[in-house]
This record gives structure tokens, C-alpha cells and sequence, in this order.
């Protein structure tokens, strides 16, 4: 190296290296003679745990130290160019010459490059938080890849939203940097699709052109089939998929549920059905079901503010009127308050008070409460925190539903949920004692229509089919759940 103070720091760097692996290899020792084996155990358990979790705040702040040294070399490159070279000929040359110092491939160095300027010009929320090791260059990439389509003033208010705890509208629950990078790439992108100035139907319209299915040979004799769908039908394939495997699991079926998913869609797109139709002995496969959750302005088609599916965020509001107007019984609706976005009906054919609680419970998750899980919740199981034996209530704050894995895990090991409330799903504390905090939803207030239709108040008896559209200001789409009487009630009470 050139630089003697940049050779020496790197030298400092890889001898506290060194000192980590040192202390790897006698972890847990305390010097006394008494410490009994497990002592010296739980000793090196905990080293592990702290070298792993520094090790994570330096692979940020090196990160975000490559991505400035890149964006300055491609300054000073820039500045010291010769007059007149042509600007693309010099961007490729600084590319490659990134690319060899960090024998990674052109395309990488490019997109490293690309995502670092964005970082340094864009997103200095984002940038701080990696300089400070608080997010991973997982989740910085997540941010930027959500933001560079969004303008600087939408770019600034979705870091504003995760990163800066003083925001009007700050995420709330389990900091960015404390939940995996791809559960913090599903909210980003959740933000994105509700604030970007383009409306999400007008990039549904664009994304539907590009529908396709791919084919791709693999090893082995194997290859991959995947599908580029609208959100609602590629969730119901998934979940209809999910609940015919399930039904099929029995303890004399050795196929896992990851293999049984792959037979079933083989089978369907072949022509051979489900392999539950081969068999007369076999129960019908479970009902596959999504929870739809639609503000209520929406679905009377006042505004257009995107719905949000189960297991997949926001979708258009067209697509969620049409599940909901078309017999798509396989689609569980929910309405939301326009007031302040709390829950305000959950089906009519559920108000046993099991049923509506286990709504509640799914309202309030989103999915499995366990830190990095993101199975969905209609696929997860109610579990009392504190168990009902032991003095605990049926309670929705002494509730959380995680899902089968993180179920099984909660009863067969230490692991421990922390406290619910009515609108927060509980922590953990794993076994070494450590504090694990859960995502809360990330619910805003719905949009209310700029300019209510007083014929809204009155009149309007049904949903129009498919083919009659939303876009009929003739129709007022009341015949839903709620009931045309108190639809006419909540309009009045609100206007």
C-alpha cells in the first residue's frame, strides 16, 4: 500500500483479528479452578455471541468504507481525466479498475458503485446508520434499491420513516437494523408501493405487460420453472399449494412439506390434479385462505390506497375489489377504520369470540412474531405466553401465534416469548438470556377522498361485476360485509 497510515490501521485491523481468534480458542476460561465444565461452556458461548455480533457492526462500517473510497475514486478519476475523454469510455475505465482491486466481476463493481453515489448524494440517514454499524450493507442495498425510484423528497421520507426516530411518521417495533435485511426490504417496499408519486395502479398496469414464466436448466438432472404473476394469483397458487401439502402430512408421510409443494404444482400443471385425488380414502384438501385488508374508502372506490395481501404487502385497489366482488371465497376480507386505520370488521360468519380473538391476533401480527420469520398468518397457531395452567388468560394480550416451527421450538427449548399487548406482538429471550425485539405492523391512517360523493350517503345495493368496472361513478360499492345500513351510519357519523 501506498498510503503508511492506511498499511498501518490494516495491520492494526488484522491483528485484532488475530486477538479474536486467540481468544476463540480459550474462550471462557475465568483463571479459577473451580469453574465447573458448564461454566467454561457458557463462557465460550457467550464469546462466540459477542464476536459475532461485533463482527457484524465492523462489516458495516467497512462497508460503508468501501462505498465511500469507491465514490471518491471515481471523483478524483474524474477530476484528473484528460480534457474531452469521453465520459463513458472513463466510467468504464474507473469500473474496472474497481473491479480488479476487488477481483469481483464488472457488473458488481458497476452496481457498487451505483449504490454507493446513491448512498452518498441520496440517503445520508442511510449511510450514518452504516458508518455506525447499526444496519448491515444488506439492508443499506435494500434502501437503495427501494429508493432510486422514488424522487429525493420521497427518497429522504422513506429513510426519515426507518431510520430517524424523530420522523412524524417514524416505523415503529423492532429497529431496522435489528430484523433480517429481507424482512426490512418486505417494509421498505411496503412503504414505497403506499408513498410513491406514481399510483401503484398505474405500475400494476406496466407490471402486468411483463408477466412471463421462465424456464432455467440447473444440475443434477434438475431445473428451476418460476412465474412472474399479479400478486393475488401467484399468493393464492402459493397458499392453495401450501394447504394441499398440509393436508396431505400424516405421520406415515415421509415427504416434507417443501417436497409436497413442488409434487402438487407438478401434478397440477401436468394434468395429474392433486395427488389427494388419487387416493378415495383422502380427506379434501384444506380451503386455502388470504387475509385481504382493505380501507373501507377504497373498496367503496372513493380513493384509490393500495390494499395490503397477506404475506405480500400492498396490491392495487382494483385487485382488491375484484377479489372481493367476485366470489374469490378463498380471499378472507378485512375492513379498516378510515379514521385512524384500526380494524372495523372481520367477516360477518366469525363473531364467536375464539374466532374473532385469533383475527385480532393476525390484525395485530402480520405473521409469525419470531425475529426474521415472515410465514404468513393464516398459517400460524394461537400459544398463550403465559400458559393458561400457570394463571395465564385467553387474553389478546397473553397471545401470539407463531408459526408450527416457532411453536415446537418455544415448548422444546428455552427460548421464551416476552409480554404482548392488545397492538404489539410479544419479544423473545433466547436461551443465553439476550433480548430479541418483534416487528409491529406498520399501519397509517387511510386516505380519505378528496371530495366524498353525497350520493355515497344514500344510495348504492350492490357491487358491479367485472365486466361493469370500478370506474362507474353510478355505482357505490356498499354490499359488503358491513351492511348498506351501517356503511350509511359510518358515512353520516364521519362526514
Amino acid at each position: 500500500m501506498g498510503n503508511a497510515a492506511v498499511a498501518k490501521a490494516y495491520a492494526d485491523i488484522i491483528a485484532a483479528i488475530a486477538v479474536l481468534n486467540s481468544a476463540l480458542n480459550g474462550a471462557g476460561g475465568s483463571g479459577s479452578e473451580v469453574s465447573s465444565e458448564a461454566d467454561l461452556l457458557r463462557g465460550l458461548g457467550d464469546t462466540c455471541l459477542d464476536i459475532l455480533s461485533g463482527a457484524a457492526g465492523v462489516e458495516a462500517r467497512m462497508a460503508a468504507l468501501k462505498a465511500r473510497a469507491a465514490v471518491e475514486y471515481a471523483d478524483t478519476a474524474q477530476a484528473i481525466a484528460s480534457p474531452g475523454a469521453p465520459v463513458q469510455a472513463q466510467e468504464m475505465a474507473v469500473t474496472a479498475e474497481i473491479a480488479c482491486v476487488l477481483a469481483i466481476g464488472e457488473r458488481a463493481a458497476s452496481a457498487l458503485l451505483n449504490q454507493s453515489q446513491l448512498l452518498m448524494t441520496v440517503l445520508p440517514l442511510t449511510l450514518s446508520a452504516l458508518q455506525a454499524g447499526t444496519i448491515s450493507w444488506q439492508h443499506a442495498r435494500a434502501m437503495v434499491d427501494e429508493a432510486a425510484t422514488l424522487d429525493p423528497a420521497g427518497a429522504a421520507s422513506l429513510e426519515a420513516h426507518f431510520l430517524d426516530p424523530d420522523a412524524p411518521n417514524a416505523a415503529g417495533g423492532c429497529p431496522a437494523g435489528e430484523m433480517p435485511a429481507f424482512r426490512f426490504r418486505h417494509r421498505a417496499r411496503t412503504w414505497r408501493e403506499r408513498h410513491h408519486t406514481e399510483s401503484i395502479e398505474k405500475r400494476h398496469a406496466k407490471g402486468v405487460l411483463d408477466r412471463r414464466v421462465e424456464y432455467a436448466p440447473d444440475q443434477d438432472g434438475m431445473a428451476w420453472l418460476s412465474a412472474y404473476l399479479p400478486a393475488d394469483q401467484a399468493t393464492g397458487i402459493w397458499n392453495r399449494t401450501t394447504a394441499v401439502a398440509r393436508g396431505l402430512q400424516g405421520p406415515d408421510e415421509p415427504l416434507t412439506l417443501t417436497q409436497l409443494r413442488a409434487d402438487i404444482f407438478a401434478a397440477a400443471l401436468l394434468g395429474g390434479g392433486n395427488p389427494a385425488e388419487h387416493d378415495p380414502g383422502q380427506d379434501p384438501p384444506p380451503r386455502a385462505l388470504v387475509m385481504v385488508t382493505v380501507p373501507v374508502f377504497s373498496l367503496l372506490g372513493a380513493t384509490e390506497e393500495p390494499a395490503m395481501l397477506d404475506g405480500y404487502g400492498p396490491i392495487p385497489a382494483s385487485m382488491a375489489r375484484d377479489l372481493v366482488a367476485n366470489g374469490a371465497d378463498s380471499f378472507y376480507r378485512v375492513l379498516v377504520d378510515p379514521r385512524d386505520g384500526a380494524p372495523l370488521e372481520i367477516g360477518r360468519a366469525n363473531y364467536r369470540l375464539t374466532k374473532a380473538m385469533r383475527n385480532w391476533l393476525r390484525l395485530r401480527d402480520g405473521k409469525c412474531p419470531f425475529p426474521g420469520c415472515s410465514n404468513h398468518s393464516l398459517d400460524n397457531e394461537a400459544d398463550h405466553i403465559l400458559a393458561w395452567d400457570k394463571g395465564g388468560t385467553t387474553g389478546v394480550s397473553n397471545l401470539g401465534q407463531p408459526c408450527p416451527k416457532h411453536h415446537r421450538m418455544r415448548h422444546t427449548s428455552a427460548w421464551e416469548p416476552t409480554p404482548a399487548t392488545k397492538n404489539e406482538p410479544p419479544g423473545w429471550i433466547s436461551p443465553t438470556g439476550r433480548h430479541y425485539k418483534s416487528e409491529h405492523q406498520d399501519w397509517e391512517p387511510p386516505h380519505w377522498p378528496k371530495e366524498p360523493k353525497p350520493e355515497g350517503r344514500r344510495t348504492g345495493h350492490r357491487l358491479p361485476t367485472r365486466r361493469e368496472g370500478y370506474g362507474d361513478p353510478d355505482f357505490v360499492h356498499t354490499g359488503i360485509s358491513l351492511g348498506e345500513d351501517r356503511v350509511e351510519r359510518f358515512l353520516h357519523s364521519t362526514a
